[in-house]
């Protein structure tokens, strides 16, 4: 008796290919709507770019003006037709103590980095951007004030350079 209770509840009924058969038209179903967001978020993404046509891609062009913004000992300032140094200017009105360090940072919003990252004719790329110059002594920040970065890349040289202007020149 007990051996006949137990076939009863492990039967198997054999409904169970018309529910396999919902399952793989519902996995096939979302395969296809992802491919399809994916192709769409990939045309419509704002950084995507031409690099054969501009010789870097606008993401790495964007990233290496960030850094070059962050090197303050190479980053220089455009002055009446010269260039200076952002840290000798910054030492003529007050020279720096030992352990101070310059930062100029980017204050655009990434929506808006991309959106002022333009094309130059015959390849290339250019961004001009606010940057923030400040002196970090200890815990202590200086705002010195904010300067536009100009931020260009060459297609025929492969190279980036950055440089902050005053204003008015």
């Amino acid at each position: 008796m007990l051996r006949g209770d137990m076939s009863e509840h492990t039967k198997t009924t054999g409904h169970g290919g018309a529910g396999r058969a919902l399952l793989w038209v519902a996995i096939l179903l979302s395969v296809t709507l992802l491919g399809f967001v994916t192709a769409t978020a990939v045309r419509n993404n704002p950084i995507y770019s031409d690099r054969d046509a501009n010789g870097i891609s606008k993401y790495k062009f964007i990233e290496a003006c960030k850094e070059l913004s962050h090197d303050t000992e190479e980053l220089t300032v455009g002055a009446a037709g010269q260039s200076i140094p952002l840290k000798t200017l910054i030492e003529q009105s007050a020279p720096l103590k030992a352990g101070d360090s310059i930062h100029a940072d980017l204050e655009a919003e990434p929506v808006e980095i991309v959106e002022a990252t333009q094309t130059i004719e015959g390849g290339g790329w250019s961004l001009t951007a606010p940057a923030t110059v400040s002196v970090h002594s200890g815990g202590r920040v200086n705002t010195l004030g904010q300067l536009p970065l100009q931020c260009t890349h060459d297609r025929e040289t492969g190279k980036t350079t950055a440089q902050l202007s005053l204003p008015g020149q």
